[in-house]
């Protein structure tokens, strides 16, 4: 799978630290806000972060914002709490994918109220440790969590220190990892695989070698359909188990994703806002897009002109 980060950074000083844009559109153009009034789209500057799901839902919303209504459709490569900064400057419009980030949801929507809730994605998220297919049906206790330091050595890498390797990805994904590795005192060390790309290559590589490994994965996510990766489990999740992130030593919770968008941008008048207010989908319909763009190679409009054109009712119901 591959994330497709094209363009340049540029400097801005409103928020300290660089953001990323694509198709030439320089951050902090005055142009950037989401000023669209009466009806009138302007520019909508959506933010993408970085794994191939979210792509998938930013591929598909600039592509109907663009040809269906006629918006300038600036997309802005950022991570998750860099993008949430941007929401004050108005150099970010939308985030259409947020898991959970209950610290992110205090500092911007309660606190600073510099964004605002548009609603649920129609997406079910799921956080986990997975273990490639041969691993699981080789070794079937594997996948219960008590039985994993009795092969901890088995999983030991050049990286992991003498301990199991517990491989993860992208160091800003949502995850209490090495928290939980303390808590359930198991003998493994978190090793950051450093994106999603890698972490698939990873799991692919272990399925064909049958390799040990196990490592953070989450759904949805296309690349399940080609290695169904099995899922480990913790100790069950209950209300309240993650508060204290240092403690932690529960399995995450099942996320109703969701979209946020800048207080500006909702009061807008944007047909953009309406748009991603109404945009809602499963996750079969973010993993086919998803597929088209990583294991297909289609570019980003190419993987969203063949879903809009199939799913036309959807896409009706967004824009109505």
């Amino acid at each position: 799978m591959a994330r497709h980060w094209r363009a340049g950074a540029a400097g801005l000083a409103v928020l300290g630290l660089t953001l990323t844009a694509c198709g030439g559109a320089k951050v902090g153009d005055s142009s950037s806000a989401g000023s669209g009034s009466s009806g009138k789209c302007g520019t909508f500057n959506l933010a993408v972060n970085p794994w191939v799901g979210y792509e998938a839902d930013a591929a598909v919303v600039a592509y109907v914002a663009q040809h269906n209504l006629g918006c300038t459709v600036s997309k802005k490569n950022l991570k998750e709490e860099i993008a949430w900064q941007g929401f004050g400057s108005g150099e970010v419009d939308a985030v259409l994918e947020n898991w959970g980030h209950a610290d992110l949801v205090k500092k911007y929507i309660s606190g600073q109220k510099t964004a605002v809730d548009a609603g649920p994605t129609g997406n079910k998220g799921i956080i986990g440790w997975y273990v490639p297919p041969w691993l699981a049906k080789a070794h079937p206790d594997i996948l219960d969590w008590k039985n994993l330091n009795k092969y901890a050595s088995k999983f030991q890498t050049s990286e992991s220190g003498g301990k199991g390797q517990l491989l993860d990805g992208d160091p800003s994904y949502v995850t209490n990892d090495a928290a939980l590795v303390k808590n359930l005192k198991l003998d493994f060390k978190v090793v950051y695989a450093g994106s999603e790309t890698a972490l698939i290559q990873a799991f692919r590589t272990a399925e064909k070698n049958k390799q040990w490994v196990i490592g953070y994965f989450y759904e949805p996510q296309w690349f399940l359909s080609e290695v169904p990766l099995k899922k480990v489990a913790l100790p069950a999740y209950k209300t309240g188990c993650d508060t204290d992130t240092a403690k932690v030593a529960c399995d995450y919770p099942v996320y109703n994703l969701n979209k946020v968008v800048s207080a500006k941008f909702a009061k807008s008048g944007s047909p953009a806002y309406n748009l991603v207010k109404n945009f809602s989908w499963t996750n079969d319909d973010q993993n086919e897009v998803a597929k088209y763009i990583a294991q297909d190679k289609m570019t980003d409009d190419a993987a969203a002109k063949k879903w809009v054109e199939a799913n036309k009712d959807k896409v009706d119901a967004w824009i109505k």
